[in-house]
């Protein structure tokens, strides 16, 4: 199991670290659109190291080739002027024997161009560019670029600021395009023409991204939950042996109580730092749009799904993941240093011998968090540490407390087998965020909770004694907490039951593939206080929560709500996302809600990580999200942080129909109906106190 182990000690650490191959300087670009038809495309380079890129004003033939840039002929456009630099550093070149101009680290080419043609159009060519250090010199290099261009239109109206193409999503994912709306959208959707902003400034980079209230309050469920998941590694045979070696290494190494209480507090803090500080590491390397890209790809989904399941069959006793011997006696030998250090050691000790319990707790609870961006992980492992530290420093400081402890026995085994049940559980929950990124109807919500009901008959009559696992002990008799356990896991599972036929079940909404991905007709429900009075061209009612006539293409239901005179309501969501079933599931329900959503609004759910892949004359880099934006997703998820500078979901934010400024302030995670309810009605009330054209 040596290759396992590994494999999967790098995967829960080194996630979200791998990188590709990186050349000396990266080009990215840009469209700077100014007033008289004219545009200007930006050339940014970032250079690593100690590689310098060439001027665009040396002399061709006598040194060093300076960056050029070549455009393809078109009638749509005509160069203005030549391109224009920033200020390179000039010094003598021994290498080439004259004086040289260079960019290090950054560089920037402007070219300004004039529009001839009021229709989109593409302005492509190649760059060339050399690069040098004081050792060597690489080939020139050419590199393609394409601007995707859409000229201003005539300004009958005020212009949504959407920096390219509308997207029409409902296309993308029929057989067939979707008939206009109404007669009307027509004339409307010419109306609405939209302009790529002009004001560079504007842009909201990653850093600026906010942290919403309701976000918070997700934060603080998180927290309590990894705090909850470091208590339950606490009581498993890899961790709960440990308290007493741990002792007694700390009476060894203190010579009066006060050495001792302060040991024990840096062991502790040792503890948190080890998994946050791996965490951190992790998060900052990956960026919080790639936590969030992984945390919905299908493929990772299906990863974890395959991992928490022989993770499952190892807590069932079918076979050991431990960690390779040689890391734990290194880490053992060096804590016998003492000091800081020592005691630093003895938490990494720590950390690998109890690997085999705490590893599928941890990458269960660090891919739930990913979803939160760099916040999420940091805050879930901060909570799990914190539990699994509390105890070892408190009784490491109060060695007397060692006496109140149980002894370990076969008990710590069944905690172990009730753990396996909790994540083989868990495994389908992300078997089920595979399936919903791809619709593929595989895992519906009767088939869902029907292997949850299986496995909690399993788990209540395994703690009911009638049967046993291969390291479980013998026992005539089962005790008090075994059978409340038995009663919970009991109680837990008739509860599901109901569910099968269209219940619910707000208790686990979010883990559960929404109401809507069911086998029912419009995943309509028995508890459902809705029904789809009229069907609405480019609406999605088969895939919106409780039947909802919704949009997934921001051009249609945007002309819709001017025909019908409706608010819109943006829904920023994600098949994967888990607080967005809460909400639905949780605030939708609720008959006043659902009232309003059906006919005070126009819902328009755009989902982040919707993967139906751009055409690739669309595709473009973002600098925003800090990635290429290559399908339906990225381009909402750039979207969402664009224009409201945050990249979290669930994220609700109610708009007019001339832009997008929030007609009061967006509200995101929040299950308080009440409050939810006042934030619509605000809304509303905003939409209708607007000027009438």
């Amino acid at each position: 199991m040596k290759f396992l182990n590994t494999a999967v000690f790098l995967f829960l650490m080194l996630a979200g670290q791998a990188q590709a191959f990186k050349s000396p300087v990266s080009w990215r670009f840009k469209i700077n659109y100014l007033e008289n038809n004219e545009a200007e495309l930006v050339f940014t380079a970032r250079i690593e190291g100690d590689w310098h890129l060439y001027s665009s004003t040396l002399p061709v033939g006598s040194g060093p080739i300076p960056t050029s840039f070549n455009f393809e002929e078109s009638a749509d456009y005509k160069l203005v002027g030549k391109v224009k630099e920033g200020v390179a550093k000039e010094e003598f070149d021994p290498n080439f024997n004259m004086v040289v101009k260079y960019f290090g680290k950054s560089a920037e080419f402007r070219q300004r161009i004039r529009m001839l043609s009021s229709k989109p159009f593409v302005a492509k060519g190649y760059l060339e560019y050399m690069v040098c250090n004081d050792e060597t010199c690489l080939p020139p290099t050419a590199v393609d670029f394409e601007f995707q261009i859409v000229p201003p239109q005539p300004k009958e109206e005020t212009q949504l600021p959407v920096e390219k193409d509308p997207i029409n999503y409902a296309a993308s994912r029929d057989t067939q395009a979707s008939e206009e709306v109404l007669e009307e959208t027509t004339s409307a959707d010419d109306e609405m023409a939209m302009a790529p902003d002009e004001a560079v400034s504007e842009e909201v980079t990653t850093a600026q991204l906010t942290t919403s209230e309701g976000e918070k309050s997700s934060f603080t469920g998180l927290f309590i939950f990894s705090f909850l998941g470091g208590l339950a590694a606490l009581l498993t045979p890899c961790v709960f042996p440990m308290i007493p070696l741990t002792v007694s290494y700390f009476t060894k190494q203190s010579q009066n109580r006060a050495q001792g209480i302060s040991n024990a507090l840096i062991y502790g803090l040792s503890i948190m730092v080890l998994y946050v500080g791996v965490t951190y590491t992790i998060t900052r390397l990956a960026g919080p749009a790639a936590m969030n890209a992984f945390s919905t790809n299908p493929y990772v989904n299906l990863l974890f799904f395959a991992l928490l399941v022989i993770f499952a069959i190892s807590f069932f006793g079918a076979f050991e993941i431990t960690l390779p011997s040689s890391w734990v006696n290194k880490a053992d030998s060096a804590s016998e240093r003492g000091g800081v250090i020592g005691i630093f050691f003895m938490a990494f000790t720590l950390a690998l011998v109890s690997f085999s319990c705490t590893g599928p707790i941890i990458g269960t609870l660090l891919f739930e968090a990913f979803s939160g961006g760099i916040k999420g992980p940091l805050i879930g492992m901060t909570g799990f540490s914190l539990a699994l530290a509390i105890p070892f420093t408190l009784f490491a400081a109060f060695p007397g407390w060692l006496n109140s402890l149980p002894r370990s026995g076969g008990w710590l085994n069944s905690v172990k087998v009730v753990l396996g049940f909790i994540e083989l559980a868990l495994a389908f929950k992300f078997l089920s965020t595979a399936d919903l990124v791809w619709q593929s109807g595989i895992l519906l919500r009767e088939y869902f909770i029907l292997i949850w009901i299986a496995i909690g008959i399993l788990l209540t009559i395994y703690l009911l004694g009638f049967y046993r696992l291969p390291h479980d002990s013998k026992s005539e008799k089962i005790g008090v907490g075994r059978l409340m356990l038995a009663v919970i896991s009991l109680s837990f599972t008739l509860y599901l039951i109901p569910g099968l036929w269209g219940a619910p079940l707000k208790l686990i909404s979010g883990l559960t593939p929404p109401m809507w991905y069911t086998e029912a007709p419009l995943g309509k429900s028995t508890t459902a206080q809705h029904s789809v009075s009229e069907y609405i061209e480019g609406a999605h009612p088969e895939s919106c929560p409780h039947g909802l006539n919704c949009f997934h293409d921001f051009d249609k239901g945007l002309a819709y709500a001017k025909v019908v005179n409706k608010p819109i309501l943006l829904d920023f969501t994600g098949w994967g996302c888990v607080n967005c079933r809460k909400m639905e599931e949780k605030v939708w329900s609720d008959p006043r809600v659902l009232s309003k959503l059906q006919n005070d609004f126009v819902l328009i759910s755009l989902y982040v990580d919707e993967r139906t892949p751009l055409p690739v004359d669309q595709q473009y880099y973002s600098e925003i999200l800090g990635q290429k934006i290559r399908n339906i997703g990225n381009y909402w998820a750039e979207f969402q942080a664009k224009h409201y500078g945050t990249n979290s979901q669930p994220y609700y934010v109610i708009i007019g129909h001339e832009d997008l400024t929030p007609l009061n302030k967006p509200e995101a995670y929040n299950t308080n109906i009440e409050a939810y309810l006042a934030w619509m009605e605000e809304g509303i009330s905003k939409f209708r106190s607007l000027p009438k054209k």
